[in-house]
């Protein structure tokens, strides 16, 4: 066993009392996914007793508040350099366990480079991508996910393949990378689903404390505001178009 295994070994975790999920209301618009998987992070986290020893990187995005919901270390990253940012912390203080939280227009637009250069290197952190194929906090423009003929901001008429590409799966992308020992992609829409979700977190940080390299937890997930539907539009709609695109499932697992 490594030094850094030993360090951040079990017998090591010192517990802390106070509860992960902080008693704040939070801010995301009724039937964002967001509340949702806050809430699994931090029962993994508490469950796992590393909450004393947890960092997060959240940047910019509707995720920029997550520090004001979960009750560990926060530091708030340049727009799409959270992967760059988690690597100097846990490369600094490889006790600790680092993750990263980012929505799709952070982490498969502006962070490209940064994403795919900390998962090639096999950094050891865990990033949690939020899929929900547009740019929420901004005002709805059009994402690197956005799907084929889905109406945004930017692309009011709909995503024209011929001018603006094809989605991006980003996903897919970094299974494909050396540096990823587990790849996943989830939801948050039905009991079942959340069950899912929070069975792949766990594992994401399990596998950090073995040592084992970056691992990625999709969640594909809605944007009840940016889509123009109430949520359980939002829900069907996912289900109909999103999840085609985006299918659930693990796509890497060593």
């Amino acid at each position: 066993m490594s030094e850094t295994n030993s360090i951040i070994s079990p017998e090591n975790i010192v517990y802390k009392k106070s509860p992960v999920l902080l008693d704040n209301t939070m801010h995301y618009c009724p039937g964002c996914s967001h509340g949702t998987v806050h809430k699994l992070i931090a029962e993994v986290i508490e469950e796992m007793g590393v909450q004393d020893i947890t960092i997060g990187v959240a940047p910019v995005g509707c995720s920029v508040l997550a520090y004001n919901y979960i009750d560990v270390d926060w530091q708030e990253a340049a727009h799409g350099r959270a992967p760059a940012l988690a690597t100097g912390i846990k490369r600094l203080l490889p006790e600790k366990v680092v993750f990263s939280y980012q929505g799709d227009g952070d982490l498969a637009a502006i962070g490209t480079a940064e994403t795919i250069h900390a998962c090639n290197r096999g950094e050891n952190i865990v990033m949690v991508f939020i899929n929900n194929g547009i740019y929420g906090m901004t005002g709805g423009q059009m994402a690197p996910t956005t799907l084929p003929g889905m109406k945004a901001a930017t692309c009011p008429q709909g995503r024209d393949v011929s001018h603006d590409g094809m989605p991006i799966k980003i996903s897919d992308l970094l299974a494909q990378l050396p540096g990823t020992c587990y790849v996943t992609r989830q939801a948050v829409h039905t009991p079942a689903n959340v069950r899912k979700t929070k069975k792949a977190l766990r594992k994401a940080f399990e596998n950090q404390l073995a040592n084992k390299g970056t691992s990625l937890v999709e969640v594909v997930a809605t944007c009840n505001s940016g889509w123009k539907m109430n949520p359980v539009q939002s829900n069907e709609w996912m289900e109909e178009n999103m999840f085609p695109m985006y299918p659930l499932g693990d796509l890497k697992d060593e």
